[in-house]
């Protein structure tokens, strides 16, 4: 093989793997794209999911609820740092700003899975159903990448690094 028509394969390869990847959720104004979640180690209960939700409506739009066959249910989550502590709490509705995106990523907004069903295995899909209070309710998935995969627009530390947080059952 030549090294042109390999540089093309490789490329068409990665395009390829690109769009088995990308994600376009559509509901209204609402998108939602790059949702993932990581595999779990066997016994874990929860798991972390993130998303991008943009607006391109004219007017606010709130996150309500998630539901989610894999586990008993999902919340809403955001890590603080607070003095150098960090903590993690739900949050209950997240608005979406009118024009503006909300992004779900380690270290800030995040889904917590809780009481899962079954292990997360990676390459896998997870279906859920998100419930906005406009836009109504949006079935995604979620790609579940390998335990120790790092978004590329992620933030640079996850929860796992971060002082004072203790997520030694837990998937972030």
């Amino acid at each position: 093989m030549t090294v042109r028509k390999f540089a093309l394969a490789a490329m068409l390869a990665l395009a390829a793997q690109g769009a088995a990847q990308a994600h376009d959720f559509k509901a209204g104004a609402i998108e939602i794209d790059d949702l993932w979640m990581r595999a779990t180690a066997p016994g874990q209960s929860v798991g972390g999911g993130y998303m991008e939700i943009e607006n391109k409506g004219k007017e606010a739009d709130r996150l309500l609820s998630v539901k989610s066959p894999i586990a008993d249910s999902v919340e809403v989550h955001e890590t603080r740092t607070e003095n150098g502590v960090s903590s993690m709490r739900g949050t209950g509705p997240v608005t979406v700003p009118a024009g503006g995106e909300v992004k779900f990523a380690p270290g800030g907004y995040h889904l917590m899975f809780m009481k899962l069903k079954q292990p997360l295995k990676q390459d896998e899909e997870v279906a859920a159903t998100l419930v906005f209070e406009h836009a109504g309710a949006v079935d995604v998935k979620f790609k579940v990448q390998p335990i120790g995969y790092k978004a590329g627009g992620a933030m640079k530390h996850d929860m796992g690094s971060m002082p004072g947080m203790d997520h030694s059952k837990m998937s972030h």
